[in-house]
């Protein structure tokens, strides 16, 4: 997609403005660090993108779309320690190569930041930005607590699934985007309805991980392959395949979802294959895809040009194929 460069491109040389060399060093390198491990810079852009399709203007933006970018990044932090993971992006975690308390304080700090970034908009553009920032913030350590909530639970449903991944990951995308909105000026329908588009694709992108971090290449996926499968997450995949299975492979599967071996590989395979023959792979592929349709039918909406409108759905399409 030749039209998302420019926007990643402007986003990184004021990223490196923002956090600049401060000390003490021990809080600021770790953020310096996570930050430039790059990443998609999938839901920053986004918010750059909207508000230029809204106002031919995107530079306005910059300080939501960095907030965006920030508030992310503290709460990759903060779930990389949670999850005890060792890679992000394909390189340790902030917990990892510093420690715990280093990796939770340098978080807290992002999300000071990411605040602060609003203070330069005018009053009115301030308040309606850090409302929305403020409740998708909340929603996304309620989506957090949904996800540590499924741990030790059984009896998680479906749509309880898809309710958590709506909170911890598509509401951020959705309020990215409606950030690029408000900041353009668009009408009170179109923020809403860039809002939904965005929720949509949200959840189709999540969706759309849980099936890479079982079926994703490891030197494209930047994480751990299986992740998901050692720490016994209760994903798309593995609630499907519980009610699509059989009884002696929905016993299997929550056996091998009681234990953590030494050696996971055999563990991480057996699971793939019930995944496999259950058809619960191939029905997350169909959900990824109903999704990010739902997502494109909003577009008939919104008030704008076919060729932006064509852009979307060209992103749309590229999130539901991506390897990465």
């Amino acid at each position: 997609m030749k039209f998302w460069k420019g926007y990643s491109q402007s986003l990184q040389q004021h990223l490196e403005k923002t956090v600049s060399n401060k000390e003490p060093s021990q809080l600021y390198e770790p953020i310096r660090y996570i930050l430039s491990l790059g990443g998609k810079r999938l839901r920053p852009t986004l918010t750059l993108l909207t508000a230029d399709f809204f106002s031919g203007d995107y530079q306005k933006a910059m300080n939501a779309a960095l907030a965006v970018e920030l508030f992310h990044n503290f709460s990759l932090i903060h779930d990389d320690i949670m999850d005890n993971a060792p890679l992000r992006r394909g390189n340790a975690t902030v917990h990892k190569k510093w420690n715990v308390n280093t990796g939770i304080l340098s978080g807290d700090a992002m999300l000071i930041l990411a605040y602060r970034l609003f203070e330069d908009y005018e009053p009115e553009l301030f308040q309606e930005l850090a409302r929305l920032f403020s409740k998708t913030a909340l929603e996304v350590c309620e989506g957090q607590q949904y996800d540590v909530d499924f741990e030790t639970r059984e009896d998680v449903q479906i749509e309880e699934y898809i309710k958590m991944i709506d909170f911890k990951t598509a509401v951020l995308l959705g309020a990215a985007m409606k950030m690029g909105a408000i900041v353009a000026g668009a009408s009170a329908s179109c923020k809403e309805l860039i809002y939904e588009f965005g929720r949509n694709l949200g959840i189709a992108f999540q969706l759309q991980d849980d099936y890479l971090d079982a079926f994703g290449n490891p030197e494209s996926f930047g994480k751990q392959v299986g992740g998901d499968i050692i720490s016994n997450k209760k994903t798309f995949l593995y609630l499907t395949a519980l009610q699509q299975s059989n009884g002696s492979d929905i016993d299997t599967l929550r056996h091998l979802y009681s234990v953590s071996p030494e050696d996971p590989a055999e563990k991480i395979d057996m699971v793939k294959s019930i995944f496999e023959s259950s058809g619960a792979a191939k029905a997350t592929l169909q959900e990824i895809t109903s999704y990010t349709n739902k997502a494109t039918s909003v577009l008939t909406k919104i008030d704008l040009s076919e060729e932006k409108k064509d852009k979307l759905r060209q992103f749309g399409d590229w999130l539901m194929n991506r390897t990465v």
